[in-house]
């Protein structure tokens, strides 16, 4: 399982934690976010995380 943290606001989206505040679920690899997801604090798109 990867970390991706948010090249903008440092949030980080855990693979293996997933976001279940945001409705995703533990073990959600990050290529499988929807191509809409954007960053749950600066609301940036996938192309603006870098995997850790």
């Amino acid at each position: 399982m990867k970390k991706y943290v948010c090249d903008i606001c440092g949030w980080i989206y855990d693979e293996e934690e997933g976001a279940p505040d945001l409705g995703i679920a533990p073990g959600t690899a990050f290529e499988d976010l929807p191509e809409d997801f954007e960053c749950p604090l600066c609301c940036v798109g996938k192309d603006q995380f870098s995997e850790e």
